[in-house]
């Protein structure tokens, strides 16, 4: 075993919150991805509708979630290598250089992320025969079709989940070793003034794409003699929108703590405290706004597209089941991966700060006070969360509320909307009072991550 492996190892035994946050987002992105992708596999040996119907759920819905899940691994990877510029700082400082720098975070990632791909694969074998029986007893699929999921499958869910954790470690890596190493740590909790060309790009062809479909229902689809043709071009538009807000979600948050943590004033010290750290840790808190962004965004958008669905073509047609059942699982889906990513960010930005917590105590801070201000700007990211992620759902309500001759505002279903933000910032306030727990002990909060 080399040096820089026994380092890694080390290094993971003494992080351990940090490496089970990135182990949860890759075992459950395997296990998504995987899932679906053994109804593709079984879609080869079905015939007829039963082909078409395995095909679509596993391409098409399991498509939409691999991009969630992608986005949210790559994302996750990415925090807890980026958390860590000033200890590499430190490393290079003894002698280290960037390259063994890097091979160090690459190393520790593909430790943990090989670990929970397996282990995510082995949980695909079972969730997705699982999901098969599911369709099959609803009636979609013909009793005499088999399941024929395999390691094929599973294993290319879980290669696709293990490259963008190597990509996301290796971006993360060179962005952590960019710079002379005392530079790296004397700025290393400082802010990124600059997001990179390549991501804004990424999110201006993300935000263009779903406001193009979303023009196309209005325009195109919405005139054809196929009910469900708007549906084909706006249903996917929110998520979009959602996915390219979420990506710039540094630089957002960023812009929207200062003016929303205002009114936050009635919380006094801990209030002004959490508006201050909003701005300042936006690049940490980012992680968990995404999150939430393409949470709400995805279930407003879709569960008022399928409520106007209902609602405009009560008779139904014979795909309508189908359908609709393709949107709640996408929802489903979508929302249960989303919440344990809050969770899952917040831990990993709460263990982070564990030491800065610490100094608030010594500084007279109390433990309700400390507990209060990671609370505190909790409640301001989930507000531009939900804030942001209802206007990415507009892309979807209102072109398919048009298309089925209910106007920009849908007829019914208006109340989903305060149902899907109360969730949303439930879950969201839920993890970071559950983070802030160990974290707001004055014993603790000093410990090594």
């Amino acid at each position: 075993m080399s040096a820089t492996t026994s380092l890694a190892w080390r290094s993971l035994r003494h992080r351990p919150l940090a490496a089970t946050a990135t182990f949860v987002a890759v075992l459950l992105g395997a296990a998504l991805i995987g899932s679906f992708a053994t109804l593709v596999e079984s879609a080869s040996g079905a015939t007829g509708t039963d082909a078409d119907t395995l095909v679509i759920m596993g391409a098409v819905v399991g498509g939409w979630g691999a991009i969630i899940v992608l986005f949210s691994v790559a994302s996750t990877v990415g925090i807890t290598a980026t958390q860590r510029a000033a200890e590499i700082g430190l490393i290079r400082t003894i002698g280290a250089t960037p390259r063994q720098a890097r091979k160090l975070i690459v190393r520790e990632t593909a430790v943990v992320t090989l670990t929970a791909a397996v282990a995510g694969a082995a949980v695909a074998l079972v969730s997705g025969r699982l999901l098969f029986d599911l369709l099959q007893s609803g009636g979609l699929l013909a009793s005499r079709t088999e399941y024929d999921g395999g390691p094929a499958s599973v294993a290319t869910g879980a290669g696709l989940v293990l490259v963008a954790a190597w990509i996301a470690s290796t971006v993360a890596a060179r962005k952590a070793t960019r710079g002379p190493a005392g530079v790296l740590v004397q700025s290393s909790a400082a802010e990124q003034s600059r997001m990179a060309w390549w991501r804004v790009g990424i999110a201006l062809l993300l935000l263009g794409y779903g406001i193009a479909m979303a023009v196309i229902t209005v325009t195109v689809t919405a005139h054809d003699a196929d009910p469900y043709a708007a549906m084909s071009t706006s249903g996917s538009s929110s998520i979009l929108v959602g996915v390219g807000l979420a990506v710039l979600a540094p630089v957002l948050l960023r812009w929207c703590a200062t003016p929303i943590g205002r009114l936050l004033g009635p919380w006094g010290a801990s209030g002004h405290l959490a508006s201050y750290n909003t701005a300042r840790r936006a690049h940490l808190l980012a992680g968990v706004l995404a999150p939430v962004i393409v949470l709400t965004s995805a279930a407003v958008g879709t569960l008022m597209l399928v409520d106007i669905d209902t609602r405009s073509l009560p008779a139904g047609t014979p795909d309508s089941d189908t359908i609709n059942l393709l949107n709640n699982v996408v929802v489903g889906m979508i929302a249960l991966f989303a919440a344990i990513m809050v969770v899952n960010a917040f831990v990993a930005t709460v263990a982070h700060r564990r030491a800065e917590l610490h100094r608030l105590h010594l500084l007279g801070a109390t433990t309700r006070q400390v507990r209060g201000s990671v609370v505190a700007e909790a409640a301001i990211v989930a507000a531009v969360g939900v804030l942001l992620g209802t206007v990415a759902s507009l892309a979807t309500v209102v072109p398919f509320a048009v298309a089925r001759d209910e106007g920009v505002v849908p007829d019914g279903g208006l109340w989903l909307l305060p149902v899907v933000v109360a969730g949303v910032v439930a879950v969201t306030l839920g993890a970071a009072r559950t983070a802030a727990r160990g974290a707001g002990n004055p014993m603790v909060s000093g410990a090594g991550r």
